[in-house]
């Protein structure tokens, strides 16, 4: 965690800090008084002002919002505790762990000074007011918490996002916490933010959303109130879009899209696939606008208000001010009247916005690994290249006046640890580097993105050291100015030197090695290498070893000089002095450092003239306490020179009087490179693990010498509270950098980084490298540090220096990683062998005895017979009973393999495999061996191996082996028969002819399996395969769902199934309608021409819905919204008009062959009568057929079919007993009545007019009921007795009374009497039912004693019984037999007969209800209708329903 505005770490230093954390809703923010931003970083809180205490990643950080307390900070962990801090005095004021989980969110209230508000991975809310320790736990919901923070305006809300995209508002001082749950984002919730400005009021753009709503749901609140207390909140989702939600609503009010902006400035390797992360900010005092993070690293700042689509504009106006990677945290600051805005990205820098004016201010970069490197350019003075662990070089230009942070970052083609640097000594901007995974290559630092020049020869390891230095054989055989006049040497793991041409980089490089063998005539093995440097001069070459030997070697040919046996521990650093001080014989000095924790500076000045090995020291530095990593010598001074080294200090050094002169101790971790400024004699630059590097001042330093004792014990436990890595729960993979690797790629286990790729993250050399170069990989920013925990640092840790051994020496390991010993294969002989002295010299002599006794062609000695053991010495007889003997023991002890391995050695192979075959212990080692026994032989194991298989179950495997020896069809049937048809088709496709009909049977029995299953779409796929496009079809269709329809439609096409095709399109497109899709039924039908008849019909049903819609808007809510087409209509003329315009103009009906071929396809299809049960969607679909005949007639002008089409579709309603439906169809298709319709008839035809009086009739029918429904006003209110009130009253009495004359075509004498009639029929046919269904019963109930005489009787007994039951009047029924039940209705039946036929086709609204009706009018009903009601009801009502509605009329 960091905090600070400039770059202070101590006393006059300046730092490239490390990189904050990635990933995180809340890492970074800024203090209210707008002096301070912090930030996390790593598992320690680093940086500019360090907080330290945190033993694991850490997640979240926040300031104190509260006046009076801006000093105040709190952090979160993954170990699951929360400290606060203060920033003033950098200590910690308190610290609480109640998650039991890794926190993954905090925020500190901004309304209560001591509410910390934190949420954990499993969804705990952990609200804890820390000035009286107090606390309290929600479980709101059971997801992982991504983010929360606290309402600015009420101090008891607080909003959490969650990782499935819901958001919830919990009210911390109720029990039952939630207010809202917030559903709409369907990802992780990576931000939410509060609008700044209290209150709802509506914005002009968030009209068009909230124009339905009149008031809140549950009617808790009023318009007024609502924008006075609520409150609205943003949320930012990896759904890519950003919601602003109202609290009183409940719901989101407006829905921001994230725009596809092409990234400026930014360049990022297109091969690396980055996450989103939207971040959302609402600055104080811009109740309007909004800051969002974009796709690639841009800022948008969105106005609420614009009106359009484009709300957004982009922050940055020129190129290079964006960040090119994605931004994590935005935080505001009001710094003297200007509004400012941090952010932090992937990119790993640091940028202030000025909010006036969109631009970026300032930028500070970071880094995200440990510095490996440093290398100062020797041409462009205070040139600093920097070697990061986040897989980028970084050159900062330290003289920059106007920009302090000049750093330009090359990241292209690296993808690992950048672990070593050099610069060109002459050939400006060329600056070669070296990485973890043994690439070594050369950018041109002025060429902007060009990516490196890669040398073809890569290392097996981590390359440790590059050096320029004169060209070495092979490269000087030719002309010179075929040479370059510097080549480059890079040292690497594997303890080999490569000399690449930096021409011929493509080209092989060589390994120095070969030409200091020829050069030395060496035939010994050479040491391996771990550190090479060149004398300034160019004349002389030393080479560190692994074994803590230097070698100096001359130029060109690399005569070895000498050898310097001083340290005994892998070389770290070797460094020249330079060459233009006022000694020269001081350029001859080289200081070394190693593993050992002392450094030694050599005089070579005498050794150059004569050769030796040196073990005596020109100079000794010791006061380190830990292993030498870097060294630098002053070039500004004579002998001065710098250390940087494992104990966490940098050392400077007086290296002629052998005394420290100064001590840095500002880093947190431990140092790794150093370089003395080139510009400045007081100014040292250090990079260590804590991804940092320091500029700091010689003079301004307080200590001396490096840390002893407790010093240095504090230190180690100060570095120690870096974790062990803990292999378990990696998470968030999406975090990688583009450095990112696999573990495997970069440090070998034992050969780490000269061990100074080092104890990365606490994990000792050989205890974990792998899983530590991950971690830091990825930098603190880059991984999600849940996958480490840290053990406290431990009281009794030593200080003292780390005495590991060289990585590059053999560790010895520990003893719980031991492997196992092999077990022996032959035990008894090496036991026998193992024995005591006396023992094997007594085996000895009769050995020998035994030897010599054969020379003499004597049998062999019996006493050889007790030594079983010595036939390893003896003949082949001999060894064969030694064999058997090791063979039964293992037998014995169940190690079938060790025997069978003897018996392979003996050569009885047969044998074995015929054992190993009956006990079913055959294995693939056996049955690879067998074919040693031959042909037959092999055959036979591979057949006993498969058998043996199959009883384990194992038939995948048994059928490869069956295979294996040709045995195709068996192999095949083996699969088939065991339900493995997958693997057995691809084995008869890659095996067997295409027209093998073993195929197809496979095809078809996966797929009837499938079937079964139901699985269809795998099945179909199945019986494509088997050519048989019908069956797939027709499976495809089974499921019978809209998608499943479709496919099977548009498959059967394909297959030339037309018919089937267009019956599966049409029943797709009647499930389409159900759900009021007319759009993709339009869609579905039009692949068929013979549909065309249906397209007309389904065109209809939309027009005819969209009209009963606008007619009903309240009475038709659906839950699916509808799906209408965008056609324009033709509102002013009538329906069949503006139907038929359609069908023109839309679905291309254009000529009358069309319409008659339509009319006949629609004739074809009959659809079943209407009942009450009947699914009105249903029933509206069958109108619709109706009414589409209707309009086709009416287009051809045959109008005697268009009545009847249009009585078919008002008596389907009416038999469906909508009565309000047909109203409306009434309405929509006759609005004017039947007159002009009537007109249009042929008078002659009489089954057409007869189907125009029934219209007519319902016609009348719906008015009747409208004016009963609807009485007049004077019967609903108390009249007044004014004279314009009687008036009115009057002309609607009137109005009522002319309509009512037109119901006259209802009281129709003859349809009377037909409908009584009819009645009748149905009366005695439902009694003799009844009769029927009581005689079954009670047959069933006496079948035991059933006689045939008796059926008779209970037939009449039955009639009684149901003659007994009380009419509905209370007069008792006489009781009626079978027979007079026959007779009557025999009887109605006759009179039925006797009405004309015209009157029975058509149906006819039941005339004696109308005039029950009438009758109930009263007085609106005009006398003669009254009169001529009651005459009809006395003479046809004889019915006991009739009877009892009329009996007060007919009284």
């Amino acid at each position: 965690m960091e905090t600070g505005t400039g770059t202070a770490v101590g006393m006059g230093v300046r730092a490239l800090p490390a990189s904050p954390n990635w990933y995180s809703s809340r890492c970074s923010d800024a203090s209210s008084d707008g002096r301070l931003f912090g930030r996390a970083r790593g598992r320690r809180d680093l940086g500019v002002r360090e907080l330290i205490g945190h033993t694991d990643r850490i997640s979240g950080f926040a300031f104190c919002h509260c006046p009076g307390q801006s000093s105040l900070c709190a952090s979160s962990s993954d170990d699951g505790s929360v400290k606060i801090w203060d920033s003033g005095t950098l200590s910690p004021v308190l610290e609480y762990s109640l998650h039991q989980n890794p926190i993954s969110a905090l925020h500190w209230s901004p309304l209560v000074k001591d509410l910390i508000v934190s949420g954990d991975e499993k969804g705990v809310i952990v609200c804890y007011w820390h000035n009286r320790s107090d606390s309290q736990q929600f479980f709101p919901e059971p997801r992982t918490v991504f983010c929360l923070t606290c309402s600015p305006h009420h101090e008891n809300l607080v909003a959490i996002g969650y990782k499935d995209g819901m958001v919830v508002i919990i009210d911390i001082s109720r029990k039952r916490e939630v207010v809202h749950r917030l559903r709409g984002h369907e990802d992780e919730i990576h931000c939410l933010a509060w609008c700044p400005v209290p209150g709802e009021e509506r914005l002009p753009a968030w009209q068009d959303e909230l124009q339905e709503e009149c008031k809140v749901p549950n009617g808790e609140l009023t318009q007024d109130t609502a924008s006075k207390k609520g409150c609205y909140l943003a949320s930012g989702s990896k759904d890519q879009t950003i919601r602003i939600w109202s609290c009183t609503r409940g719901r989101s009010v407006m829905t921001l899209k994230l725009p596809p902006t092409k990234r400026r400035g930014g360049a990022v390797d297109p091969a690396v696939k980055e996450r989103i992360w939207l971040t959302v900010h609402w600055p104080a005092g811009h109740p309007t606008e909004i800051v969002s993070s974009g796709f690639g690293g841009e800022l948008l700042l969105w106005n609420l208000t614009q009106p359009g689509k484009r709300k957004w504009t982009l922050l940055g106006s020129s190129e290079g001010q964006n960040h090119s990677r994605i931004v994590f945290n935005l935080s505001f600051v009001k710094h003297q009247d200007r509004e400012l805005l941090f952010s932090i990205s992937m990119d790993r820098d640091v940028k202030c916005w000025d909010l006036s004016t969109l631009d970026c201010s300032w930028t500070m970069p970071s880094l995200g690994g440990f510095v490996y490197s440093l290398a100062f350019s020797p041409v462009d003075t205070g040139c600093l290249a920097i070697g990061v662990g986040d897989s980028m070089i970084r050159v900062w230009n330290t003289l920059s006046v106007n920009n302090i942070y000049d750093v330009k970052t090359f990241w292209q083609s690296i993808k690992s640890k950048v672990t070593a640097l050099s610069w060109h000594p002459t050939k400006e901007g060329s600056l070669a580097f070296g990485t973890d995974d043994g690439k070594v290559g050369i950018f041109d630092t002025f060429a902007k993105n060009k990516p490196p020049q890669i040398s073809s020869t890569y290392h097996k390891k981590t390359v440790y050291t590059l050096a320029w230095g004169p060209p070495t054989p092979p490269l000087i055989s030719g002309e010179e100015s075929e040479q370059p006049s510097v080549t480059l040497y890079s040292c690497a793991g594997e303890g080999i030197v490569f000399q690449h041409n930096p021409w011929k980089l493509n080209g092989e490089a060589n390994d120095i090695n070969k030409v200091i063998r020829d050069t030395n005539s060496i035939k010994h093995k050479l040491p391996a290498r771990t550190e090479v440097s060149w004398k300034p001069d160019g004349k002389l070459l030393a080479l560190g070893n692994e074994d803590g030997s230097i070698e100096i070697f001359q130029a060109p040919n690399l005569k070895l000089l000498c050898t310097i046996q001083q340290h005994h521990k892998l070389i770290n650093a070797i460094r020249w002095h330079h060459e233009h001080g006022t000694q020269p014989e001081l350029s001859y000095l080289i200081a070394s450092g190693s593993i050992n924790a002392t450094i030694y500076v050599h005089n070579l000045k005498n050794v150059v003239e004569n050769p030796l090995t040196i073990t005596d020291p020109f100079r000794t530095l010791a006061g380190h306490t830990a292993k030498i990593t870097s060294l630098s010598w002053s070039p500004h001074h004579e002998g001065r020179l710098v250390s940087a080294c494992y104990d966490g200090t940098a050392q400077v050094w007086d290296v002629m009087k052998e005394e420290p002169l100064c001590n840095y101790r500002g880093h947190q971790g431990r140092l790794l490179s150093v370089q003395w400024s080139p510009v400045d004699s007081d100014c040292v630059y250090t990079g260590a693990d804590d991804f940092s590097v320091h500029k700091w001042h010689i003079s301004k330093q307080e200590h001396t010498r490096p840390p002893q004792g407790k010093k240095s014990i504090e230190l180690e436990k100060k570095r120690s509270i870096q974790p062990k890595v803990k292999a378990k729960k990696k998470k968030k993979p999406a975090g990688k950098s583009p450095g990112k690797q696999d573990a495997n790629d970069t440090m070998n286990g034992d050969d780490s980084m000269k061990e100074m790729l080092l104890e990365e993250n606490g994990v000792s050399d050989h205890e974990g490298e792998k899983e530590a170069q991950e971690a830091e990989d990825t930098s603190s920013s880059a991984c999600d540090y849940s996958s480490f925990s840290l053990p406290k640092p431990s009281v009794t840790q030593k200080a003292a220096p780390v005495k590991k051994e060289s990585p590059k020496e053999r560790p010895t390991p520990d003893a719980s990683l031991k492997k196992r010993k092999p077990r022996s294969i032959l035990p008894f002989s090496t036991l026998m062998d193992h024995r005591s002295k006396e023992e094997m010299h007594q085996d000895c002599l009769r050995l020998a005895a035994c030897l010599k006794t054969k020379d003499n062609n004597e049998d062999v000695s019996p006493d050889l017979k007790d030594c079983i053991h010595l036939g390893l010495f003896t003949d082949r007889d001999s060894l064969h009973k030694m064999i058997d003997m090791e063979g039964k023991h293992h037998l014995e002890n169940g190690h079938a393999e060790l025997f069978q391995q003897l018996m392979l050695w003996k050569g009885d192979m047969k044998g074995v495999l015929q054992a190993a075959a009956e006990r079913g212990e055959l294995t693939d080692q056996l049955v690879a061996m067998s074919p040693m026994v031959g042909y037959q032989a092999w055959v036979w194991t591979v057949e006993a191996f498969a058998k043996q298989l199959c009883f384990q179950e194992q038939y995948v495997k048994a059928a490869s082996h069956l295979l294996s020896i040709h045995k195709v069809y068996e192999a095949i049937e083996l699969l088939k028969v065991n339900n493995f048809y997958r693997e057995a088709i691809v084995m008869a496709k890659a095996r067997l002819r295409p027209e093998d009909p073993v195929l197809k049977d496979l095809y078809t029995s996966w797929a009837a399996l499938l079937e079964k299953d139901g699985h269809y779409a795998m099945a179909a796929k199945c019986y494509l395969g088997a050519s048989s496009p019908y069956d797939a079809v027709k499976v495809l269709s089974k499921k019978g769902d809209v998608t499943s329809l479709k496919t099977a439609a548009e498959l059967a096409l394909i297959s030339g199934e037309e018919e089937l095709s267009a019956t599966l399109s049409l029943r797709c497109a009647q499930d389409l309608l159900l759900s009021r899709n007319w759009v993709g039924a339009q869609e579905v039908l039009q692949q068929h021409k013979t549909l065309f008849g249906q397209r007309l019909v389904f065109c209809l049903n939309e027009l005819l819905c969209r009209c009963l819609s606008e007619r009903n808007p309240c009475e038709r809510k659906s839950p699916v919204p509808p799906c209408y087409h965008s056609w324009e209509l033709n509102r002013e003329a009538s329906f069949f008009d503006m139907v038929t315009e359609v069908w023109q103009n839309v679905l291309g009906m254009d000529t009358t062959e069309q319409a008659t071929s339509a009319q006949e396809q629609l004739r074809r299809i009959e659809h079943p009568p209407s009942t009450s049960n009947t699914h009105p969607k249903q029933v509206l679909f069958h109108i619709s057929h109706d009414l589409a005949l209707a309009a086709l007639s009416c287009h051809l002008g045959t109008w005697d079919e268009a009545v009847k089409s249009i009585l078919g579709a008002v008596t389907r309603s009416f038999d469906a007993g909508n009565f309000t439906l047909m109203q409306e169809l009434c309405s929509i298709v006759l609005p004017e009545g039947c007159d002009d319709l009537r007109d249009k008839l042929d008078s002659t035809n009489s089954q057409s007019m007869d189907a125009c009086r029934s219209l007519e009739g319902f016609m009348a029918y719906r008015l009747l009921y409208d004016l009963w429904w609807n009485p007049p006003k004077d019967c609903l209110v108390p009249k007044c007795e004014t004279q314009s009130d009687s008036r009115t009253d009057c002309v609607d009495v009137v109005d009522r009374q002319s309509k009512l004359k037109g119901c006259q075509v209802l009281l129709s004498e003859e349809m009377a009497a037909l409908q009584n009639t009819q009645r009748d029929i149905a009366e005695v046919q439902e009694t003799l039912a009844e009769m029927i269904r009581q005689h079954q019963q009670q047959r069933n109930n006496l079948q035991e004693n059933t006689d045939g005489n008796t059926q008779g009787s209970n037939l009449e007994q039955s009639s009684e019984t149901e003659s007994d039951k009380p009419c509905s009047d209370n007069e008792a029924k006489q009781p009626v037999t079978l027979p007079e039940l026959t007779k009557q209705l025999l009887k109605a039946k006759q009179k039925l007969a006797e009405f004309p036929d015209n009157l029975k086709v058509f149906p006819f609204p039941d005339v004696l209800e109308c005039c029950l009706v009438l009758l109930h009018l009263g007085s609106q009903c005009p006398p003669e209708l009254q009169e001529e009601a009651l005459a009809l009801l006395r003479k046809h009502g004889d019915a006991a329903v009739h009877k009892k509605a009329g009996r007060s009329f007919l009284t």
